[in-house]
């Protein structure tokens, strides 16, 4: 038997969805004016800033955005093109590589994260209480909990199972592998 949403959790979770795809946007819009990086660089580069050494397996680095092969493959050449960041070969495997931060994709993180963290200040903790600011913590850690546990994470672990991702260079044209 399907378990409707009662009338406050639609009105509830179709404010989410407005105000997420909204938000995503206007921080999308604003990184684009204010830096020379994408929301999806910005977001490479805070993952390979975040690591030890500075570099990420491509795999890991798909797992942890949440991309498709296809499209960390291709997201990656695009920086690497840029000179953002670069590939390098794993000794101990040599069917896979990481991604390694370049000081070019150091300083063009280190020139967008200010402009970015006054943004969501003024569009997010601005408007909230230190209750609300403490609610919205507890909520999102306890859905990230949901989503990352338990039947969930065994969706994900089959979906990732069958599935190398490694970055191909764009020029060559040929498959992932």
């Amino acid at each position: 038997m399907t378990r409707w949403l009662e009338p406050e959790q639609q009105r509830a979770w179709r404010a989410y969805v407005r105000m997420q795809g909204e938000l995503n946007a206007h921080l999308s819009r604003q990184m684009t004016v204010d830096s020379d990086i994408s929301m999806a660089d910005f977001a490479v580069l805070v993952e390979l800033t975040d690591a030890p050494e500075e570099r990420v397996r491509v795999l890991e680095l798909a797992r942890s955005l949440h991309w498709e092969k296809s499209r960390i493959s291709h997201h990656v050449g695009r920086m690497e093109k840029r000179g953002l960041v670069a590939r390098q070969g794993c000794t101990s495997d040599g069917r896979g590589s990481y991604v390694v931060l370049t000081p070019q994709g150091r300083a063009a993180i280190e020139a967008a994260a200010p402009r970015h963290a006054e943004t969501v200040h003024d569009l997010v903790f601005d408007l909230l209480s230190p209750e609300e600011v403490e609610s919205l913590r507890s909520i999102s850690e306890k859905i990230f909990t949901r989503l990352t546990t338990g039947e969930c994470a065994a969706v994900v672990a089959r979906c990732d199972a069958d599935e190398a991702v490694e970055v191909v260079p764009q020029e060559c044209g040929g498959a992932e592998a």
